[in-house]
């Protein structure tokens, strides 16, 4: 059938297309992968229940069992916990079929930071579970068990028991990742390490009524899961001071060196931008004999590159552009640039690869 779209019109569109089948296809291999894993566990779907329901078996009094209370729980229960399983089984898979989908539009400095975010999130999700197995479970199901009224035999449900473990598997999996958010927010600039720091009053509060929120009504399980997520919020305090780079190099005091309380200027000041997004030294000097400009300006630049790396990585840029040089060495400081500098040389640096991106 005839369109009447032009090459260029559906040219337009095929980006578009191209990533929304790329999506489809990790989609489906997300999917698979859960399948396959399901399909192997669901064999041995009674074993796991049978291990999983371990704490609260070995708190129930003796001649005490589980119930199922409807007619297709004795099967829905083991399949819904075969198909969590295989879920939590498959995460680093399923995580890196999304990584893999957004890391191309990723810089190369928030690939280095993003690797192994995914990863330790991983693994912060995996002990949270564990923590809440190991730990959580054997006490909260002993204190349940404890305040039994007299005469009162307990004997949970499967499919109830199940949703209650699960709520918690999850929520002490969350909290586990508080290093990770806590990073994440400091590395995009959104807080400070000393601004968090300064919140910790707030904090303490918060954990605790977020334990209340998501955990049972007794005080062991709010404890054991506002105190961990307290103490991860400090870990992710301390690893943000050491993981990540402050933005922009440091403010000047205010009085200024000189005996006049004049401050100095900062090294790239001698940068200027012009409307084409071009770093012009001409406008700081007053504009002169080029050859006189160059000479004066050279201990400036030494100066410059010493205090300010950007700024040197700026006029490499600069010089490589002027002398029709490598284009991905300038793209390559441009990226560099973009992570490491200030807010008006991450502006120069984008306008500049704008410039090398327009036709």
């Amino acid at each position: 059938m005839l369109t009447s779209e032009t090459p260029d019109e559906l040219g337009g569109e095929q980006p578009f297309i191209s990533h929304l089948i790329e999506l489809r296809n990790r989609l489906i291999r997300m999917l698979v992968a859960v399948g396959l894993v399901f399909l192997a566990l669901f064999p041995f779907a009674n074993d796991i229940y049978t291990a999983v329901a371990a704490p609260i078996m070995a708190k129930l009094p003796d001649g005490a069992s589980m119930i199922a209370t409807q007619i297709a729980s004795p099967f829905l229960t083991p399949f819904k916990l075969a198909l969590m399983v295989a879920v939590f089984v498959t995460a680093p898979y399923l995580l890196y079929q999304l990584w893999a989908f957004v890391a191309p539009g990723l810089y190369r400095h928030e690939k280095r930071l993003a690797v192994p975010l995914l990863i330790s999130s991983i693994v912060l999700f995996y002990l949270g579970m564990a923590f809440a197995y190991f730990v959580v479970f054997p006490l909260v199901f002993a204190f349940f068990a404890s305040v039994t009224p007299q005469g009162v035999t307990q004997m949970p449900d499967i499919a109830f028991y199940l949703d209650f473990i699960l709520k918690l598997f999850f929520a002490f999996g969350v909290a586990f990742e508080i290093p990770i958010a806590t990073i994440l927010l400091v590395a995009i600039g959104a807080v400070t390490p000393e601004q968090l720091a300064r919140q910790r009053p707030y904090v303490i509060v918060g954990v605790f009524v977020v334990g209340m929120v998501l955990t049972p009504p007794d005080v062991i399980s709010q404890t054991l899961l506002a105190v961990p997520m307290w103490l991860l919020f400090e870990l992710g305090i301390l690893f943000s001071r050491i993981l990540v780079t402050p933005r922009g190099a440091p403010e000047r005091p205010e009085d200024g060196g000189g005996p006049d309380g004049d401050r100095d200027p900062p090294p790239q000041a001698f940068l200027r931008e012009d409307e084409d997004g071009e770093i012009d030294r001409d406008e700081a000097s007053g504009g002169g004999d080029p050859g006189l400009l160059e000479a004066e300006e050279a201990p400036v630049r030494a100066s410059a590159e010493v205090a300010d790396p950007v700024t040197g990585k700026l006029e490499r840029i600069k010089s490589l552009r002027d002398t029709d040089g490598d284009l991905e060495e300038v793209r390559r400081l441009l990226y560099e640039v973009l992570g490491e500098g200030d807010v008006d040389q991450r502006i120069v640096a984008q306008n500049i690869l704008d410039q090398l991106d327009t036709p």
